[in-house]
């Protein structure tokens, strides 16, 4: 509920957890490419899901939208955005890059809602879109020359999927998000676990699993209570406090901690295309993110919001 604390701005306390929330997704994309030298991209999807699901699904009550929209943005935003992210940056996409084109997610959710909602994007939006997209294509060729093209692709495919759950999200309009993304959390185990099986082997999966430390524990723990859980948790509260508009922004946050702890802790360059790719996409999801549509239908969520807030990734 929006009350007399919104319509004077954000309170400096919510301010700093909105800022927080930001620095966890950022700093998330480090953490994966550090579990990423301990487990297969599809098992850690899988581990991170799993961890985030229990004991989590036992205490926060029954589902409270219908099972369609559960399981489909499990199968779009568990399976699909996070098999093909964590996938991607396995095949060499960096850290930092990585949490910077998955952003472009704003721009899939825009189209989708456009087509499946009767969204018809303003002048300021497309604008934004044209932006954004500028800033992929220059991403694009800074990763072709530094490296092979796989990674990037299946990371813009890992947005495009993001873009779907968020228009499910919408749909399904889930009244408390913690609850909504704990229970999408249950849906991808199953299915991540058996396409690691079936793709990434059972002895390195075994292996993996035997060879599991600290470090190992830490990484889950991290992708699946303090992104996940507290992430989502902690955005859904900001969002049911204040308009979206006032909140989304943050979000904008997430490439900025993403690209400069990747710089800090993996030591990653940013080259001046990059830099240059960064502006473009940033100020372009700005745009298409946070300019009105002229919607056939009310919208519930703006089109930039992270998954699970309940639309969001990041993230994320």
């Amino acid at each position: 509920m929006v009350g007399v604390a919104d319509a004077r701005g954000m309170r400096p306390v919510h301010t700093a957890l909105a800022v927080l929330v930001a620095a966890v997704w950022g700093f998330n994309f480090v953490v994966i490419e550090i579990g990423l030298g301990h487990f297969p991209p599809l098992l850690l999807s899988a581990l991170r899901f799993l961890v985030a699901a229990l004991p989590a699904v036992f205490f926060v009550g029954r589902p409270k939208v219908a099972w369609k929209w559960i399981l489909g943005v499990g199968a779009a935003l568990g399976i699909a955005k996070f098999g093909l992210l964590f996938t991607g940056m396995a095949a060499g996409m960096p850290a930092g890059l990585s949490s910077l084109v998955l952003q472009i997610q704003a721009v899939f959710t825009a189209v989708l809602a456009a087509v499946v909602l009767r969204e018809r994007p303003g002048p300021v939006r497309l604008l934004g879109m044209a932006v954004a997209l500028a800033g992929i294509g220059v991403a694009a060729v800074d990763r072709g020359v530094s490296g092979p093209a796989t990674g990037f692709v299946l990371v813009v495919a890992a947005a495009a999927c993001w873009g779907v759950s968020n228009v499910l999200t919408r749909k399904a309009a889930p009244p408390d998000a913690l609850n909504f993304m704990v229970w999408v959390c249950t849906v991808p185990v199953i299915p991540l676990f058996a396409l690691s099986l079936l793709l990434e082997g059972p002895d390195r999966d075994l292996a993996a699993l035997r060879a599991l430390d600290w470090s190992g524990v830490a990484v889950i723990g991290y992708v699946a209570w303090v992104s996940t859980v507290f992430g989502f948790g902690a955005w859904g509260y900001l969002l049911r406090r204040y308009p979206a508009s006032s909140v989304a922004p943050f979000s904008l946050l997430v490439p900025v901690f993403g690209m400069s702890s990747a710089a800090l802790v993996l030591g990653e360059g940013i080259s001046g295309p990059r830099w240059l790719a960064a502006v473009l996409l940033v100020g372009g999801v700005g745009l298409t993110s946070l300019a009105p549509a002229r919607a056939g239908r009310r919208a519930a969520v703006s089109a930039g919001r992270p998954p699970a807030a309940p639309a969001a990734s990041p993230a994320p």
